[in-house]
């Protein structure tokens, strides 16, 4: 199964090296010099990194191939994976992004969109769901609006506040 580990951001200085939003729990593991790594858009990879280093909160990847900036720019936006044979199943809270993609998304049991993805590495996380009219809506990812998520099922139940689909909707479209 493969685990998808960080997502490339801005490069970082002009030696080639990229920062990386950490989506793993032991990035001390993950990121380890001589280590390939699977990429997406796949024809940007496999990577093998050349280095790791923390600069304050923000971790800095190097890559083979990648010595410079405009190399490294290249990279923006990818996400990095690795294969794995772990699973969620350890009893452990929470969920992986790849689990949680194409989960139908219901309020009150009718379907109001599919979910897309997870934003994490925020002041708190937020799934990221494709309403039924195409846009893209954000919604906190906490117990008490995302109280069932059922991946049997492939569904999630939400009890959104009032107004928490249309301001968060209208906020994407830059309609505020």
């Amino acid at each position: 199964m493969q685990l998808q580990v960080a997502r490339i951001g801005k490069p970082h200085g002009i030696r080639g090296e990229v920062t990386v939003q950490v989506l793993t729990d032991a990035p001390q593991d993950r990121f380890v010099p001589g280590s390939n790594i699977i990429v997406e858009p796949a024809a940007l990879g496999p990577l093998t990194i050349t280095s790791a280093r923390w600069n304050k909160d923000i971790l800095l990847v190097g890559f083979s191939g990648f010595s410079d900036r405009n190399g490294a720019e290249t990279l923006r936006g990818a996400s990095l994976f690795i294969e794995t044979e772990e699973a969620n199943d350890d009893g452990a809270e929470g969920w992986y992004e790849h689990e949680l993609k194409g989960l139908i998304a219901k309020v009150d049991g009718e379907v109001v969109g599919t979910v897309t993805g997870l934003r994490t590495g925020t002041a708190q996380d937020l799934l990221v769901i494709e309403g039924q009219d195409g846009t893209e809506i954000l919604v906190p990812f906490v117990e008490q609006i995302v109280p069932v998520v059922d991946l049997e099922a492939g569904a999630i139940e939400l009890t959104p506040p009032p107004g928490l689909f249309t301001i968060n909707a209208q906020a994407v479209d830059g309609d505020l």
